[in-house]
């Protein structure tokens, strides 16, 4: 019984878990800053992966692209522990109708 019990807290403590890491990961991600910082125009606080990409292959500056590129990595974190928050969702959802 104290097995169920503790699958079920699992089931419920997981998702939030992640979500909380997931949103930490899109907090770090300033990339909207860094562009405002260097006097370029964006027009959303969401950049685009095309638009840092292409910053990172033309600006000779290594300490913004070096920043550029730790924006990039927090944004691939978000959306892994966005995924994992989902499939923890998903079984948890399993456990709760099979439990």
């Amino acid at each position: 019984m104290a097995i169920i019990d503790l699958l079920g807290t699992y089931c419920i403590i997981l998702p939030l878990l992640f979500f909380v890491i997931a949103v930490s990961f899109r907090l770090l991600d300033n990339s909207a800053l860094l562009f405002l910082q260097k006097d370029i125009m964006v027009s959303s606080s969401y950049v685009s992966k095309k638009t840092i990409r292409r910053h990172i292959a033309s600006n000779p500056d290594k300490v913004f692209t070096g920043k550029l590129k730790r924006a990039l990595i927090y944004r691939s974190l978000h959306k892994l522990f966005i995924i994992l928050m989902i499939s923890a969702i998903i079984t948890g959802i399993s456990c709760i109708i099979l439990g």
